[in-house]
């Protein structure tokens, strides 16, 4: 018997993605925009939930990897767009944590507040910044399950010195979210 292994491919659309973004993300906004337009191409290519992230290096703008929503392609329930941003950007840079870059402050941009698993990953990460579109409201209207997560998570987070941005274009990433559920596609 072979030793077991996991492996989550993001889709073949997210190269010619890629190749389309700018070298550099300047605003928040502009960040949020990707994570958002990652989120709306994984439902238009039916590729996985509603859901899309990014790690950039703040300073610079960089792009350091994306992640979308591979829960159901892949059979993880722990496939979530952040957990893959994160761990690609990790795996690219060859390091466990973030922080160690040398490329200064690196920040996670999620379409969608964290679920309870996004949240507890956040502080391991090497990440100084979190920023979020969506709200866990939004996500558990659309009926997914985001967990339990501590009413005072930004501030837990920032006493672990990481920085909290929430609702940022929060219309136009929750309306990915419920076009998603009212597609009729798998909550999960």
């Amino acid at each position: 018997m072979r030793a077991p292994c996991i492996q989550i491919h993001l889709p073949a659309w997210v190269n010619d993605f890629l190749a389309s973004l700018p070298p550099v993300l300047e605003s928040p906004e502009e960040r949020m925009r990707v994570a958002i337009s990652l989120a709306e191409q994984n439902v238009a290519n039916d590729s996985g939930g509603p859901f899309g992230a990014l790690v950039v290096a703040a300073e610079s703008g960089r792009v350091l990897a994306v992640g979308v929503n591979r829960v159901e392609p892949g059979n993880c329930s722990s496939a979530h767009a952040e957990i893959l941003a994160l761990s690609l950007a990790q795996q690219r840079l060859g390091l466990s944590s973030l922080a160690e870059t040398g490329l200064g402050p690196v920040e996670l941009v999620s379409s969608c507040e964290p679920c309870a698993m996004c949240l507890g990953a956040v502080p391991w990460s090497g990440v100084s910044t979190l920023v979020c579109g969506a709200s866990k409201v939004d996500a558990e209207a659309a009926g997914f399950d985001e967990g339990d997560r501590s009413d005072q998570w930004i501030s837990q987070l920032a006493a672990r010195g990481i920085a909290v941005r929430t609702g940022i274009l929060r219309s136009a990433a929750a309306e990915v979210i419920r076009r998603y559920a009212r597609s009729g596609r798998r909550i999960y």
